[in-house]
């Protein structure tokens, strides 16, 4: 079934099913909790409406994720809420890019979402960084989901598989600016996390 669903994705993107171990899994959790403790999660806004998103979020790595009504979508050095500099991007994590990004330099940001079990993401594209040869690694622990992967136009035909915790995706290549969103979570398929939900640990290079 993995392979069927490798072959059929759009060119670049990989899915690599139960790739990280349960105990690993659990060893990434606490590692997630102490960068919470130190960058506390928040809720981003959609820019011009100031729309809140469903998932809250931080970040760890030289550079951070953020939006917001005013500024929209870009990448800063350090937390919107605290001001501090994110927490740095933990070896495991670097780790996890070295074996399956295929990309000579490390990630600059790791974006953290929390997605509870009513939370989704709409379709949408990583163009926010200048560095398209990177591909965007995908981590996901907790509650499994339905991700759903389009082409490189909106309107391109769209398909879904679900991942579950432990997996990684790749999104790459061709596929770099694939449309991609989460279109539910699925409660209670997973124990990894106390009070349920699903963590998606992205990242990303953002510089050549």
């Amino acid at each position: 079934m993995a392979e069927r669903k490798k072959r059929s994705l759009p060119e670049g993107l990989r899915h690599h099913p139960d790739f990280i171990e349960r105990a690993e899994q659990e060893r990434l959790v606490e590692t997630i909790r102490n960068i919470v403790a130190e960058a506390p999660l928040f809720v981003p806004a959609m820019p011009g409406t100031g729309k809140p998103m469903s998932v809250r979020m931080t970040n760890c790595g030289p550079l951070g994720w953020v939006t917001d009504k005013e500024r929209g979508y870009r990448y800063q050095p350090v937390h919107p809420v605290t001001g501090r500099p994110w927490p740095p991007i933990p070896e495991m994590l670097l780790d996890i890019w070295r074996r399956v990004s295929g990309y000579g330099g490390e990630p600059e940001a790791c974006l953290v979402n929390y997605y509870d079990d009513t939370a989704r993401m709409g379709l949408h594209q990583d163009r926010d960084e200048r560095e398209f040869a990177a591909p965007v690694i995908s981590i996901s622990l907790g509650n499994s989901c339905l991700f759903r992967v389009g082409g490189i136009n909106r309107t391109d035909p769209t398909m879904s598989l679900k991942l579950s915790s432990g997996d990684v995706f790749v999104i790459g290549g061709e596929g770099r600016l694939c449309f991609h969103g989460v279109d539910r979570i699925y409660p209670s398929t997973s124990t990894l996390l106390k009070n349920g939900g699903r963590i998606n640990l992205t990242l990303r290079r953002v510089n050549p």
